[in-house]
């Protein structure tokens, strides 16, 4: 157990995958669900429902008290916005759905970003393209012999070519029998740095990019963490698994999405 990383047998990875499809498939309605007129609050009841019909847990709902089955963040909101009824979707909004899953023990974990009503602008596009990309690349390095610092820094280096503000206050993380295990993940680091990744472990990777300054801020409720000058930031997360085989994504509906071919 290397710097208190639990390591997950391949049968405990398999049983994984069930959280994972759950969460994956919560986050797609949400996100499809995502038109103008729609309140946040809206999208949280169908994530929940959604969830629950798979027999699982929405993993967000109390924890640490939070009031939601999923974080959606709209513009400049960055992470953890609590839904609302009063918060409602415009065309051309940059929202970024979070949601998990509890299935048997397990959590499956993932994030994406999209615009509201497919109008969004050239620069809102380009941060998600980006952010999309930067995932991947951090995927890409998730192989046994590469150290953390390997993923987090090729995170950052897609980030850094575009001119794209990193969040580095909040990181991913390993995921397991909770949302939140050992070790931290950020969205920038050093190569050759870190823990040596090892076939078991079991980690979310989700880049938190912005248009601007690398400055946040929480808001009043204690929870919505914003950009400080007002820009857009977006958000995109899968928890995958190292194996001797490579990378392989759990929080995918498809088998076949497992291992990619971009990766």
């Amino acid at each position: 157990m290397p710097h208190g990383i639990i390591i997950k047998t391949p049968t405990q990875i398999e049983q994984m995958k069930d959280a994972g499809r759950i969460a994956a498939k919560a986050l797609r309605v949400t996100c499809e669900a995502a038109r103008p007129g729609a309140t946040t609050k809206e999208l949280d009841e169908l994530a929940e429902e959604t969830i629950r019909a798979e027999g699982a847990i929405p993993t967000f709902l109390g924890y640490g008290g939070f009031k939601g089955s999923i974080c959606a963040s709209i513009n400049e909101e960055i992470v953890h916005g609590i839904p609302s009824p009063r918060m409602k979707l415009y065309a051309g909004d940059l929202l970024t759905v979070d949601v998990g899953a509890t299935y048997n023990d397990w959590v499956g974990d993932n994030a994406n970003s999209v615009g509201v009503g497919g109008v969004l602008d050239a620069e809102g596009l380009r941060l998600i393209e980006v952010t999309r990309r930067a995932l991947y690349a951090g995927i890409a390095h998730a192989v046994p012999g590469n150290r953390f610092g390997d993923v987090s820094a090729a995170v950052g280096a897609v980030a850094q070519a575009a001119g794209l503000g990193i969040v580095r206050e909040y990181t991913g993380h390993g995921v397991g029998h909770e949302m939140h295990e050992d070790p931290s993940v950020p969205n920038y680091g050093t190569p050759g740095t870190g823990a040596l990744l090892e076939p078991g472990m079991v980690f979310a990777i989700e880049p938190m990019f912005m248009l601007g300054a690398e400055r946040v801020k929480v808001r009043r409720d204690g929870w919505c963490v914003v950009t400080a000058d007002g820009s857009r930031a977006a958000q995109v997360e899968h928890t995958i698994a190292v194996t001797a085989d490579g990378p392989m994504i759990l929080t995918c509906e498809d088998e076949a999405d497992r291992w990619p071919e971009h990766i």
